[in-house]
């Protein structure tokens, strides 16, 4: 079960392609609380709680973020082997007090950065215009000095995708041991696109390949998750999208929406499933209910399918303007992300496939934490 808490719409940075709208909006302590007894009055005691701290920027929040993870912790139903929490920040906010926390509670730190200056300055700056590149890079090296695990998540789009081998290598450089790389899916990504992806995506692989020979593997998420799900014969029912019934993200106004990538405006109408106060709105919720369909009559009959994200409801959204059905370019996408990925795997399985056991037990993620 997957659940986003929204602390805060208001962020320092003015991203040109965030998907949440900016405004002055809060997360009240009483909201928080309703929050967290709807995540565990409906999470099965069989199934691991997945919840993670958004916004605009939470840690603008931090104080608040504290109080809701105290009242986690106390709360009745807490079970630490159950939650893992998580925390997405821009990475210009980060000091001692916030690593600390951090440490403490087993939080799951992810940045989100687009890559070296070049990159990182083309999309991602201040509310004056200036880049955040330097604050971030600085932040970054901080905390993993501090941390034991430092994610980064980095935006590619069609004016950067050229760069994706250069911003992997940056990220190296830094000391980041994981890797996601994320198309902007609100930008207007045209088939003429799909020529360089292919070339790009393999000179990632050769990047990963090297960082295998060396001994110091790393985790790219193009490359590994696919590996993982071929190896394990694609997506199981709980790893697939499960939007309004296994995933749920509060807005601070208390909406409930599918998927955190759905809160936009808040505005109570577009893909909201109701509010943590008057209960979910089942009516609603039919239409997001999607995990278990078919989408464009072409995947039921494609061989990847079963290794293919055509399942994701907010992506499909946003590329296609339905939740269930796949834009020629995500489909190309997905299946360029498998090729790369089983091209890769036939170059490594001979010498390294026992470090594959990892992605066999689905947590490719390990793999990046050893060294040969």
């Amino acid at each position: 079960m997957k659940y986003t808490v929204c602390l805060t719409q208001q962020c320092n940075l003015r991203c040109s392609y965030c998907y949440i709208n900016k405004k002055e909006s809060k997360l009240s302590i009483e909201t928080a609380k309703h929050i967290i007894d709807f995540v565990f009055k409906n999470t099965p005691a069989y199934e691991k709680i997945e919840l993670g701290y958004f916004g605009g920027e939470p840690l603008l929040e931090i104080e608040l973020m504290k109080k809701i993870t105290q009242i986690i912790e106390e709360h009745s139903l807490y079970n630490k082997e159950q939650i893992q929490i998580s925390l997405v920040t821009n990475g210009t906010l980060y000091n001692d007090e916030i690593g600390q926390f951090i440490n403490e509670h087993n939080i799951i730190y992810c940045v989100s950065c687009d890559g070296p200056d070049y990159v990182q300055d083309s999309f991602r700056c201040f509310q004056d215009g200036t880049g955040s590149s330097s604050t971030v890079s600085k932040n970054i090296q901080q905390a993993i000095k501090e941390l034991p695990f430092v994610l980064v998540n980095s935006v590619y789009n069609p004016t950067t995708i050229e760069y994706l081998p250069e911003v992997v290598n940056y990220f190296i450089n830094l000391g980041i041991k994981q890797v996601y790389l994320s198309p902007d899916i609100s930008a207007k990504w045209s088939l003429n696109d799909t020529k360089i992806i292919s070339e790009v995506f393999q000179r990632v692989a050769w990047k990963y390949i090297d960082q295998y020979v060396t001994g110091d593997p790393i985790f790219i998420s193009l490359i590994d998750s696919k590996i993982a799900l071929i190896l394990r014969g694609g997506y199981k029912p709980l790893e697939r999208c499960r939007m309004g019934k296994g995933e749920f993200a509060f807005a601070p106004s208390g909406n409930i929406y599918p998927c955190e990538r759905l809160i936009g405006s808040d505005d109570g109408i577009n893909h909201c499933i109701g509010n943590i106060y008057t209960g979910l709105n089942y009516i609603n919720m039919i239409c997001h209910k999607i995990g278990d369909q078919e989408y464009n009559t072409e995947c039921s009959s494609c061989s990847l399918k079963q290794y293919c994200m055509n399942w994701c409801g907010c992506t499909n959204f946003f590329t296609s303007g339905f939740y269930n059905r796949v834009s020629p370019f995500f489909c190309f996408l997905e299946r360029t992300s498998i090729e790369t990925a089983f091209n890769t795997y036939k170059v490594l399985e001979g010498k390294f496939g026992s470090l594959f056991m990892d992605h066999i037990a689905g947590n490719p993620e390990l793999n990046s934490l050893k060294r040969n």
